[in-house]
């Protein structure tokens, strides 16, 4: 069971006379950042820093739950199941959180190893907290088809509006969005490449009107570490939303 893509951006792009290449891919159910090349010579670099696992993406979620710690892991990997299903390659049972690491694992020996099973780490800080949600930055160290989502939503807190992994259907779109990615290696020598894609009043609506995101930025600059200043000529691209104004304004 999948998630069926409407919209082709690249078919749409070739429709109107320009040639783009995907550098990645978010669901699509996700919000935010996606990478697209234009040529071919710029298209190499880019995805060999997503499949070395040098870049460095960011994603902003909207979970149900408070009683989340600052900090944790989530270090579970991930299998298919029925219907071509992704879930945690365990028993649902047989995952445990550890107190002291602040991370769910489990053990080697209750891996189902039937068909083939995939590592997969991702990285989550609770951000803000209200009515009964949390916002969370999650860190996928490995990028994983519905990686995010599932992690999530197997150790019990799903987020809202995830039409295949949530607690409900309810809500008219799934809060997740891609919100900021970094590559050190950008098109011109000796520069990076950094994305950021503000999310809109309306994701942040279930957990109030005053979300303050320093937290995030501030545990995304502890992430990147030394490489939180730019190289000089180094392109830095950004999107957001103007108050008011329900149109995206990175589109």
């Amino acid at each position: 069971m999948g998630e069926r893509h409407d919209d082709d951006v690249v078919e749409l792009a070739a429709r109107a006379g320009e040639r783009l290449f995907p550098v990645h891919r978010i669901d699509k159910v996700t919000s935010g950042v996606v990478l697209l090349a234009r040529s071919t010579a710029a298209h190499g670099p880019l995805t060999r820093q997503f499949a070395d696992r040098s870049a460095v993406k960011g994603y902003l979620a909207v979970v149900e739950g408070t009683d989340l710690p600052a900090r944790w892991t989530i270090d579970l990997p991930l299998g298919v199941g029925r219907k071509n299903r992704v879930r945690i390659a365990a028993p649902r049972e047989r995952l445990r959180y550890e107190e002291g690491t602040a991370r769910w694992t489990v053990a080697e020996a209750d891996v189902l190893t039937a068909k083939s099973t995939y590592p997969s780490l991702t990285e989550v800080h609770r951000i803000a907290t209200g009515d009964g949600r949390s916002l969370v930055l999650a860190l996928p160290r490995t990028g994983r088809r519905h990686q995010i989502r599932v992690h999530l939503a197997w150790t019990g807190s799903p987020i809202v509006g995830d039409p295949l992994f949530g607690a409900s259907t309810s809500g008219d779109r799934a809060h997740l969005h891609a919100w900021r990615l970094y590559l050190p290696h950008g098109p011109r020598p000796g520069t990076d490449l950094r994305v950021v894609a503000a999310p809109d009043p309306a994701f942040l609506a279930p957990v109030g009107a005053d979300v303050d995101l320093a937290a995030a930025d501030a545990a995304w600059s502890g992430t990147v570490g030394g490489r939180t200043q730019p190289a000089p000529g180094s392109p830095r691209v950004t999107a957001g939303w103007e108050s008011g104004d329900s149109r995206r304004a990175d589109r």
